[in-house]
């Protein structure tokens, strides 16, 4: 039996799916195929999954391509014309068992016709994931979608056209599946979706994501380390807000959905926060949780942004002391507002990128000069890599055990990782 081949593009969410399909595909016994779970995010992720789908052709043109994820759902139709491609699905049916059933029949899959099961994202409102999978990647982290979807409509973004409106997972079943995470011998969990901090709006009694956190700690002592990924500032509830000062197995490190660090900008992203929120919610983290850490995802040369709205942006990152950041140079996406508002030209939009990203090395070199002495927990990712609670990477010399969590002091760094 030839093995199928898996390809994954963009955010944590699609390397989810991924090792959900996997799990469905061994499960229905589909061969020789590969899929391409696509990203929509930038243009230059969509010629991205378009160059892996070529290639894989070009490796062996008898096997059937699958193309799905957030561009196959918005577009299929540019997908389903690309010759290499044998079928398309949307980002339900790809979670779906009956989806890869039909491809255990030789006959369907041999028949050469291109096939798109792609259905209106914006009606499903099935609120349970219909795979659950109990990690990937190392036993020492494991990601568990608790949210997909956004309610939000940003000028600048494609992706709930690809994700649908926001729908939450029950708290009974991400408690259940970290339960057995944490019997597999997981140190962490980090829980994610799209749009984290809208969990439970759609669920009886709208409980909040940090109703979730402190039920999840509470319900799971065992559990040594719990991470949330992106949240958008502005949406923290005060129950978040109370975990984040006394839970300490919620790690202090937490990625903020920034954008711009001008409010004008901010107002034409139609972004719900202004500058003065995110400083702000900054200042209140740090005070009851010293030692955290922020990272960020920043828009270069959003359309209409003068020199002046980018200082705004730069600045931002001093004033809310961002370490880890996610710069992102402006692509319009066709559909969204933003492309239809007057562009900052290319040149401009990668030399900006290019100096918020030179000042976000800055920023982690300054942080990881501060940890020189200090002793640190970190959990060992494999046998010479760990990271920081707030984290940092740790590059060992002597091996370690992985999936385990020590303490130990930092002796120095390099190449943006601690030393030890």
């Amino acid at each position: 039996m030839n093995k199928s081949k898996f390809i994954t593009l963009g955010c944590r969410l699609n390397t989810y799916e991924t090792e959900a399909m996997k799990a469905l595909v061994k499960t229905e016994e589909v061969s020789n195929i590969a899929v391409v779970n696509t990203c929509a995010v930038t243009a230059e992720a969509v010629r991205k999954s378009r160059r892996e789908i070529r290639k894989l052709y070009r490796e062996d043109h008898k096997r059937k391509i699958i193309v799905t994820g957030c561009a196959a759902q918005i577009n299929p139709n540019d997908f389903s014309n690309m010759k290499e491609v044998s079928n398309v699905f949307g980002n339900i049916e790809k979670m779906k068992t009956e989806t890869w059933k039909k491809f255990s029949n030789e006959r369907i899959i041999s028949s050469g016709h291109k096939r798109i099961q792609v259905n209106d994202i914006m009606t499903h409102n099935n609120k349970e994931n219909n795979t659950i999978i109990d990690g990937f990647g190392t036993r020492s982290r494991a990601y568990v979608q608790v949210q997909n979807g956004c309610d939000h409509r940003c000028t600048f973004c494609i992706i709930p056209y690809g994700r649908g409106n926001s729908r939450s997972v029950t708290q009974e079943k991400i408690i259940e599946q970290i339960k057995r995470l944490v019997s597999n011998g997981f140190k962490e969990v980090v829980l994610t979706g799209v749009d984290l901090t809208s969990w439970g709006a759609d669920l009886d009694k709208q409980p909040s994501l940090g109703n979730l956190v402190i039920q999840i700690l509470k319900m799971i002592p065992d559990l040594p380390r719990l991470r949330i990924s992106s949240i958008d500032s502005i949406e923290v509830d005060d129950a978040l807000m109370e975990a984040i000062a006394n839970e300490k197995r919620l790690m202090a490190h937490f990625h903020l959905s920034l954008q711009s660090g001008d409010n004008m900008i901010l107002k034409r992203m139609k972004r719900r926060h202004l500058r003065d929120d995110a400083i702000s919610f900054c200042d209140e983290v740090k005070k009851v949780r010293p030692e955290v850490t922020f990272g960020a995802d920043i828009i270069a040369g959003f359309p209409t942004e003068t020199d002046k709205m980018f200082e705004n942006s730069l600045k931002l990152v001093t004033e809310c002391d961002l370490t880890w950041l996610h710069i992102f140079p402006y692509s319009a996406r066709v559909g969204t507002p933003a492309s239809r508002m007057p562009q900052v030209r290319g040149q401009k939009v990668k030399e900006r990128a290019k100096e918020l990203r030179a000042l976000g090395s800055s920023q982690v070199s300054k942080y990881l000069t501060s940890q020189v002495g200090l002793q640190h927990k970190i959990l060992m990712e494999n046998e010479t890599l760990g990271r920081t609670e707030q984290f940092a990477e740790v590059q060992f010399k002597t091996p370690r055990k992985p999936g385990i969590i020590i303490s130990a002091k930092i002796n120095s760094f390099e190449n943006h990782r601690l030393t030890i």
